[in-house]
């Protein structure tokens, strides 16, 4: 495979401004105000937001990149949950907030927010944390419901050092890179992780509107196409055991500018349960009988 960084330090690889050569030279990330946290094997800082298969579109490969605008996402799924105006705080602020204010107020839990909940383990392992948690608290500062947010882009193969070297130059050029995208973590990790997560909420009482995924839009498109197709999950509301799919991409305004970021937006939305997402996965189309008799009388003709 083979492909090309598009989004570097948060600016398009292209973008020569001011700006982007800054944030490039400092390694400054826009989206978190502060030095890119994401780090190559040798601990060099990537920087890398995003890449662009020789093949198809720019793919999102850091989780980072969708906390754009002061963390949006939590605003969207926020305001679709309890509606608009409603304010979030990080989750050890929101019951003084709530009591203080005389008003519902929502406590994010998440890294850099109000930190992560400490969970018990179930024989020694924490594997159902998700990446957030959104609290509704009333104007008396009591917990009313909550939503869980998990966010994931995809990891990337091959190698994009020699693409990122040229980015760090001040006369920066864009080149091919071996860079490709590890599409089969969306069956191996991706998925798995959603059914058994999903399947710890529905057992929480106060977990009224499920789980909540939020994803670049590439990511849900072979999501679909593992499952045999948006077919394979029927909309359902929101509601104990639900599992909605959020799925981001670049928002086409018609201008792009340099020095700025590009927005994203939700570009999909798909409403279902875990129990068809489940149902869905094991339902697996197979390939045709013999596949591997077939593929070694070839190799042992050859």
């Amino acid at each position: 495979m083979a492909g090309a960084i598009y989004e570097f330090f948060g600016y398009r690889a292209e973008d020569g401004s001011d700006a982007a050569l800054a944030a490039a030279a400092t390694y400054h990330c826009p989206f978190l105000d502060e030095i890119c946290e994401k780090r190559l094997s040798d601990g060099i800082v990537s920087g890398v937001c995003s890449v662009k298969p020789i093949t198809s579109a720019p793919v999102i490969c850091c989780p980072i990149r969708l906390y754009a605008e002061h963390y949006k996402i939590l605003t969207e799924v926020a305001t679709e949950v309890w509606g608009a105006g409603i304010k979030i705080k990080p989750g050890r602020e929101a019951r003084a907030e709530a009591i203080n204010s005389k008003h519902r107020i929502v406590a994010a839990f998440g890294k850099r927010w109000g930190g992560e909940l400490r969970l018990p383990k179930k024989d020694g392992f924490g594997n159902y944390f998700v990446d957030w948690i959104l609290a509704l608290l009333n104007e008396h500062g009591q917990l009313v419901e909550f939503v869980a947010i998990e966010v994931q882009t995809v990891d990337t193969t091959g190698n994009y050092r020699n693409g990122r070297l040229e980015l760090e130059q001040e006369n920066r050029e864009l080149i091919k890179t071996s860079v490709g995208i590890n599409w089969e973590n969306v069956s191996k990790r991706i998925i798995p992780q959603l059914i058994y997560k999903g399947q710890v909420l529905q057992r929480e009482s106060t977990a009224k509107h499920g789980l909540y995924f939020v994803c670049p839009k590439p990511v849900l498109d072979r999501i679909m196409r593992r499952l045999g197709g948006k077919k394979m999950l029927p909309e359902y509301p929101a509601q104990n055991g639900s599992l909605t799919f959020l799925a981001y991409d670049y928002h086409a305004t018609g201008t792009v500018r340099d020095g700025e970021p590009l927005p994203l937006a939700v570009v999909e939305r798909i409403g279902t349960t875990v129990e068809r997402l489940q149902r869905a996965f094991n339902d697996v189309t197979l390939q045709d009988s013999d596949v591997y008799r077939s593929a070694i009388e070839i190799a042992l003709t050859n």
